[in-house]
């Protein structure tokens, strides 16, 4: 998956505006002056922000750490921990964003950033899925992560973003069982196909994976003999997908079979056909 910036607080697009007119002038000299120990609060956060500009994120995050470190009590302490975290971030080093947002919500839980501090640690498991054949458990932190904004945050804008990435992630985790049924369908292994499209169709029904599963179900039913699951699997299909590719392919090989797209028999398609029937799929 691409790396999706996350947007800045509203704190931080007022401070640069100010900063660019009253502090960041000074910094170009500020980098090879004097030593952070005798700066300001705002001068150490003026020289990171600066260097936020220039594309030098990973110092940025150390000069923000900085200021907590020199000046723990003061207001911009608060900021320049969750600037921390977003240089991180840009900078890649999603560990060091993780451990500075969840500082930020140790320390300020009821803060109005704190949202964007567990939109950031959520982004920080999120932006390392990039490959289906991965470990999945990036993903599952990035689903646990997404879900805690959205229910801890509802209403703000990172609880909108988290919802479309927690779609897409929960996605990624229906293309991972995908490919293993499809890996053990070409190799003849049936049965346990049958397991991993059934993990989709159960637990992953809202993802893009599901008409493929349902498919994947027919063919792998009618290679196993069970004829009434490989039916009632193509009346799901025919029901909820019929213009679909994977419908007209399950369609196809069951006619030629002299088959039928019908629920048949009692089992645990018949209970999803059940509801799909009453409008209980969901």
């Amino acid at each position: 998956m691409s790396v999706t910036q996350a947007p800045i607080s509203r704190w931080f697009i007022r401070f640069a505006a100010v900063g660019s007119i009253v502090i960041v002038a000074a910094c170009g000299a500020l980098e090879s002056g004097p030593p952070l120990e005798d700066l300001t609060a705002q001068e150490i956060f003026a020289r990171a922000e600066t260097q936020l500009q220039n594309g030098q994120a990973d110092d940025a995050a150390i000069t923000f750490g900085e200021i907590e470190r020199l000046y723990p009590y003061s207001e911009l302490a608060e900021r320049a921990l969750i600037m921390q975290a977003f240089s991180y971030h840009r900078d890649e080093n999603y560990e060091g964003s993780r451990a500075a947002a969840q500082r930020y919500l140790d320390f300020y839980p009821a803060e109005s950033d704190a949202a964007y501090a567990a939109y950031l640690l959520a982004l920080s498991y999120y932006d390392q899925i990039d490959e289906i054949g991965r470990d999945q458990g990036l993903t599952i932190q990035a689903l646990q992560s997404l879900r805690r904004v959205i229910e801890q945050y509802p209403g703000t804008e990172y609880a909108r973003l988290s919802a479309q990435k927690f779609d897409l992630a929960f996605d990624h985790l229906a293309a991972k069982e995908m490919e293993i049924g499809r890996f053990y369908l070409k190799r003849g292994n049936f049965t346990a196909a049958v397991n991993r499209f059934r993990t989709v169709v159960e637990d992953f029904q809202t993802s893009t994976h599901t008409p493929e599963a349902l498919h994947r179900l027919v063919e792998s039913y009618l290679s196993l003999g069970l004829l009434d699951e490989a039916q009632t699997a193509g009346a799901i299909l025919g029901f909820n997908y019929q213009s679909s590719e994977w419908y007209e392919a399950s369609f196809a090989l069951l006619t030629g079979q002299g088959l039928r797209a019908d629920p048949v028999g009692n089992n645990w398609l018949s209970s999803i056909y059940r509801q799909v029937v009453r409008g209980e799929w969901i």
